[in-house]
């Protein structure tokens, strides 16, 4: 069946440069400590329609938006095991299924093979979330290289900090190396606060002397709005 989970928590971005994200590692050290990845390369493969619906619904900003992708920490070995995610978000609450599946397996359910799917309720919506759309595909590969923070004593609170973010739409498969175009200036840094409440005051009181502001960002809209979108208006011109 695979392992599941599920997570319910808001999740709020900034961009930061280096020194701002060095300043606030001091500032971290004392409530958060590194996970037991380190600095970890992340692929995805995301799904969507040939029109790609799901992305073009999402850049609309609606009250409700959710997308489906396949993850892998590191690339992915032969007979790996990778994250089949659902991620769905409904007024600024970010709710996530989560399966763990043999990537052979993960590919081949997802690519219609239903002797492939888990017997779960994961399963199932993740399933009914394939019928309702119909025809999708991995349509893009994103990687990014990530440090993860967990709250010392056992707190929900998490911050991640992405770099190198790239992106392309040849070679869809997790088993290939990270590469493709980038989609932050170079030294810029994405970091997610993650959490099911509020934000430690310590961590309120540095954005604001800092001047660091949320922002809107979305990997995968970015990847559409910057390379996707560009490529299919010049095939659309020299056609």
């Amino acid at each position: 069946m695979g392992c599941q989970m599920t997570f319910k928590r808001y999740e709020l971005k900034f961009m930061l440069t280096q020194s701002q994200k060095q300043a606030l590692l001091q500032v971290m050290e004392p409530y958060m400590a590194l996970d037991q990845y380190g600095r970890t390369t992340i692929q995805n493969l995301y799904y969507d329609t040939d029109s790609f619906r799901l992305v073009r619904r999402s850049m609309e900003r609606p009250e409700y938006k959710e997308k489906l992708r396949v993850r892998s920490y590191g690339t992915a070995r032969e007979g790996g095991r990778v994250f089949v995610e659902l991620k769905k978000k409904y007024d600024h609450v970010v709710y996530k299924r989560r399966l763990t599946l043999p990537e052979p397996d993960a590919m081949a359910w997802l690519a219609g093979d239903k002797s492939a799917a888990p017997d779960s309720q994961i399963g199932r919506e993740i399933d009914y979330f394939c019928t309702f759309y119909r025809d999708l595909r991995p349509q893009v590969f994103l990687s990014y290289e990530r440090e993860a923070y967990f709250e010392r004593g056992g707190g929900d609170f998490r911050v991640t900090f992405d770099e190198n973010i790239l992106t392309r739409r040849a070679a869809l498969s997790l088993k290939t190396s990270p590469w493709g175009t980038p989609l932050l200036p170079h030294g810029t840094v994405l970091m997610e606060l993650k959490t099911p409440g509020g934000i430690p005051l310590w961590m309120t009181r540095f954005l604001t002397e800092n001047h660091i502001y949320k922002t809107s960002f979305s990997k995968y809209g970015t990847a559409y709005q910057n390379v996707i979108f560009p490529q299919q208006e010049g095939v659309k011109k020299y056609a």
